[in-house]
């Protein structure tokens, strides 16, 4: 993984947050992410965000759960171990309903919480760069990444005239790795310079 340097501005009211989430967009600037204690509705179309799939793959997986169950009762029934039961049908359809429906529940449960996950990168034992201690308490965090057609100075002046209270720079791993948030402190790098108030 290679380590990236960021602009991190800490806003105090999703108020302030929302617009100022737009006005980095429409500047060209690339966010990497936005931290908040709390949903913010709209905020993922702001941030230019597509839909998530993830109720495209539940409902992959509930077919799955479908055709397993009807696939596996019907060659049991009818194939591995026919019985004569009171004269009914080897295949008795509405008898196999109740079992179908809990598979497809449990198939798609199963499957959209891995999925989610692994979309998320939650896991036992993974660590992520936590931008601001705060973030997930009281404050609302952008990490905006300073590429090569952007500087660092002329992101932090831009967040300063949008309202930011805290900014600063740091330069972080992107992705997730393996390890104790007390521990491995070594892979992080961070330049702090609080916004004068």
């Amino acid at each position: 993984m290679a380590a990236k340097n960021f602009v991190v501005g800490c806003f105090d009211d999703e108020a302030v947050l929302f617009p100022a989430v737009k006005k980095v967009r429409a500047a060209g600037y690339k966010i990497h992410d936005v931290y908040t204690p709390f949903p913010v509705h709209g905020l993922d179309h702001a941030m230019g965000l597509r839909e998530t799939s993830l109720h495209t793959a539940g409902f992959i997986y509930g077919i799955t759960g479908t055709t397993t169950a009807l696939s596996f009762m019907s060659w049991v029934f009818t194939t591995d171990w026919p019985l004569n039961i009171g004269g009914k049908p080897h295949f008795p359809l509405p008898a196999f309903i109740p079992i179908t429906f809990e598979l497809t529940v449990l198939f798609s449960a199963i499957g959209m919480v891995y999925t989610f996950c692994y979309l998320c990168q939650l896991a036992p034992g993974v660590k992520k760069h936590v931008f601001h201690p705060r973030q997930t308490d009281d404050k609302f965090v952008m990490a905006i990444e300073v590429t090569g057609k952007s500087n660092a100075e002329e992101i932090k002046s831009f967040l300063a005239s949008v309202g930011a209270q805290e900014i600063n720079e740091q330069r972080a791993e992107t992705g997730w790795w393996y390890g104790r948030f007390d521990k491995d402190d070594t892979l992080i790098n961070e330049r702090v310079t609080p916004l004068n108030a």
